[in-house]
């Protein structure tokens, strides 16, 4: 934003190259004055249109390359249209002793095809040789008149005069234009200005007390510019904000007014790179837009792989929270959460948010339940996580090239199960079951309401998620539950795609437990998705199940952990133990051992068992009649057929052991 003490500071610009278009009456010097331009010497002879010529962008001040085309008279208006259609800036060529009368014509036609396409114009006052008197109180009031003129030039072919320099403000004009900024006739910025630079303050008041102290300026400065702000420049700046606002300075810092007051100032005195150079480094495109380069960066995700925050992330998340809990009670309330996202274009978190993660008595989100909420989105639309980043300045504040460097892509699913481990932190659970089973209340417990407090929670503030952290052998790890609409006949592979799966049933219902055995075996009989049963409302009377397997025979049956006992109606918050089980399980899913297997090993444990007792038995028989080198080997005998029956229990002990952690 000092950019005026360095002069040598390279400008970021949005646009890759230049087009210029000069029209105007014959013979006004249009040709002229291209030429003039590239041989710095006035033509002896000028045909009736130069060629196209581009200027490289290595001699062009703003190091972007230029194209100048001649708009001759001899060309239809359709061409006309179509040069207006690809320039970026027009320049209306006049005679210098040109009258109102002349020029404004010319002037309205030209401003009506570059209407359609939004392109600059510049007034030039060619052949200014010819005369001895200024043109410009002539021009000055046609230009304050119409808001497309961006400057007025006069200049000469002949003489050299002002081409150079033409040709640069048409560059400036295209690069960094006044429109999108300035009002001429208010002499103030525009409120879309306002508004881009007031969310670039907020996110630069890196402590959020409402102003820049000279640690957030420099690096601010270092930020847009690379370059560090000196000491003496730095209060050169402010004492010229005192000297013009009472309150442009605060506790020796810059307040906001004092930051768009200097803005204004750059615009006022011709600087508008300085301000363009600020808000594309923010993301902005020339219509003061965020572009959807810097919300929307390219991150390319493998199937199979999920989005996860990493720890760079969270710490930048932490201080944003920080940052924002002025009252410093680990949760944000209303006003703070407002203030937190005044720099998004909108409130991105809706009522469910508070019914999806962990809230404190009040129903203010937490600090976990902050991070719980980032890590969902990042979770299950990570591009959405990416866009609330940007309107956040990560990759700016972090100095990273874009949002991506926040986010890790976790390997293939299918790799950690033969590796059997997992690098990931984040599970998901979806929960099924019949209407009225209790799934809404077990996600709600999750977050540690009881029934009392899930009773004043409003039915169209419910969410269908609940995200909260669990701690699996002293690890911190997110699961993440999803109620899945009861359609059994209707549900879909991304219903069921999901670390674990959790069948809810309603004791109290005879016919609730029927839906969960028809999932299983519909959908999961086969699946090497890890289930859980879960009985809920057990706090009521046990009903007895219209289905031809109790629930526990049903687990028994099928080799699955007997039905989990919850209720959600208690006085304090309800147990977490069953989330921690099923966070454990989605970790460290088991399968079955193939059935062959397990046969086998009974078989190998029979066949060893039955060896044993039969050398035992001839053991003892011939033990009389024996000679030494007879009783050496039947010892020895005995002696192997012992160690393959031990080795045979413990097999059969590591079998048992298996379908007890299944």
């Amino acid at each position: 934003m000092f950019v005026f003490y360095f002069d040598h500071i390279k400008v970021a610009t949005m646009r890759k190259d230049v087009r210029i278009l000069l029209v105007g009456e014959p013979k006004v010097g249009k040709t002229s004055l291209i030429m003039s331009l590239v041989s710095e010497e006035f033509p002896d002879e000028v045909p009736l249109r130069a060629e196209e010529i581009t200027i490289p962008a290595d001699v062009t001040p703003e190091r972007v390359p230029t194209h100048i085309v001649d708009y001759s008279g001899t060309d239809t208006c359709t061409s006309l249209y179509d040069e207006t259609h690809m320039a970026c800036i027009a320049v209306l060529m006049s005679m210098p002793q040109a009258s109102p009368k002349v020029l404004i014509p010319l002037l309205l036609n030209v401003l009506i095809l570059l209407s359609c396409h939004r392109v600059p114009l510049i007034l030039v006052g060619n052949k200014s040789d010819l005369v001895e008197h200024s043109s410009m109180e002539t021009i000055l009031p046609i230009m304050n008149q119409y808001s497309e003129i961006e400057t007025c030039v006069e200049c000469s072919a002949k003489n050299l005069k002002n081409i150079s320099e033409l040709f640069y403000y048409a560059q400036k004009a295209v690069l960094h234009p006044t429109g999108p900024l300035y009002s001429p006739e208010d002499k103030e910025m525009k409120p879309s200005c306002i508004k881009a630079l007031t969310r670039i303050f907020k996110i630069s008041d890196l402590d959020n007390d409402g102003i820049l102290n000279d640690n957030e300026l420099n690096f601010f400065q270092r930020t847009c510019f690379n370059i560090p702000l000196a000491p003496q420049a730095l209060e050169d700046v402010k004492n010229v904000v005192r000297k013009n606002m009472s309150d442009g300075v605060k506790d020796n810092g810059l307040t906001l007014k004092g930051f768009l007051f200097l803005h204004t100032l750059f615009i006022q005195r011709g600087r508008h790179e300085t301000t363009w150079t600020v808000l594309r480094r923010f993301g902005y495109d020339d219509d003061l837009e965020l572009t959807q380069e810097y919300l929307f960066p390219l991150l390319k995700i493998p199937p199979d792989c999920t989005t996860e925050l990493n720890h760079n992330a969270y710490l930048f998340l932490q201080s944003v929270f920080d940052k924002h809990d002025k009252d410093r009670d680990c949760a944000l309330s209303p006003d703070e959460l407002k203030d937190l996202f005044k720099v998004f274009p909108y409130m991105p978190w809706g009522p469910d948010v508070n019914n999806t993660v962990c809230t404190n008595e009040q129903g203010w989100i937490t600090y976990q339940g902050y991070l719980s909420q980032w890590t969902l989105t990042t979770y299950l639309d990570v591009q959405r996580c990416l866009e609330y980043l940007g309107y956040l300045g990560y990759s700016i504040i972090q100095e990273q090239e874009s949002q991506t460097a926040a986010v890790t892509i976790t390997r293939n699913k299918r790799i950690d199960l033969q590796k059997k481990q997992t690098q990931r932190s984040v599970f998901l659970c979806n929960v099924l079951g019949a209407r009225g089973s209790g799934k809404s209340g077990f996600l709600q417990a999750f977050l540690g309401r009881n029934l009392a407090r899930q009773k004043r929670i409003r039915e169209d503030h419910m969410s269908y998620y609940a995200m909260s952290t669990t701690y699996v052998y002293g690890q911190e790890k997110y699961l993440l539950l999803h109620e899945v609409l009861p359609d059994f006949e209707f549900l879909s592979e991304a219903d069921l795609a999901c670390d674990v799966v959790c069948l809810v049933y309603d004791i109290s219902n005879p016919r609730s437990f029927e839906y969960c055995a028809k999932v299983y075996k519909k959908h999961l009989l086969d699946s090497k998705t890890p289930c859980v049963i879960i009985a809920a409302k057990s706090d009521l009377h046990e009903a007895r199940q219209y289905y031809s397997l109790s629930p526990l025979d049903f687990c028994r049956k099928h080799k699955l952990h007997p039905p989990q006992m919850f209720t959600c109606n208690t006085d304090e918050a309800p147990s977490k133990d069953i989330c921690t089980k099923l966070t454990t399980m989605a970790m460290y899913p088991a399968h079955k051992l193939p059935r062959i297997l397990s046969a086998l090993l009974v078989t190998v444990f029979t066949s060893f068992f039955f060896i044993f007792l039969l050398n035992i038995y001839l053991f003892v028989k011939n033990t009389l009649h024996m000679t030494q080198a007879d009783l050496k080997n039947s010892t020895f005998w005995l002696r192997a057929s012992v160690g393959a029956t031990v080795f045979a229990v413990l097999g059969f002990a590591v079998y048992k052991a298996l379908l007890k952690h299944r």
